[in-house]
């Protein structure tokens, strides 16, 4: 009778992390995944590496990448108490830095022109030089 006490009271550990910008309202994609606008909330099941990208419109992509670490109750063999015999729900929220996007700065015309004839010549004749070699 303990046992099944035991067992039907026995929590689990909820693991949240949530995600901000300067400004508010870029998309965050969580490994490949979109998960939201900031400031926004996921549940994740492991901890460890995580890449993050964030993308506003008018802004530089953000490419990086959040370390979400285990609390002690999390780790061996504090982790089974936790999940298994800990009466009720634990909650385990991280807040990742909040990322500063910069704005995009406007394309040059020309400056583009320039890059792209640069790199077609790059492409044909296989270095920088080889197109001023060959007089074109």
């Amino acid at each position: 009778m303990l046992t099944a006490a035991v067992l039907i009271t026995a929590g689990c550990v909820r693991r949240t992390a949530r995600f901000t910008s300067v400004p508010d309202g870029a998309r965050v994609f969580l490994n490949d995944r979109e998960i939201g606008r900031t400031p926004a909330t996921v549940e994740f099941t492991w901890y460890g590496d995580y890449d993050v990208v964030y993308r506003l419109d008018g802004y530089e992509t953000v490419k990086t990448n959040a370390v979400i670490s285990p609390p002690l109750y999390q780790r061996f063999p504090f982790d089974f108490f936790a999940e298994v015999l800990w009466p009720g729900e634990l909650h385990d929220h991280h807040d990742i830095p909040t990322q500063e996007l910069v704005a995009r700065r406007p394309i040059n015309q020309d400056e583009l022109i320039s890059r792209a004839k640069e790199l077609r010549d790059r492409a044909l004749f296989g270095s920088e030089n080889s197109a001023e070699k060959d007089g074109r």
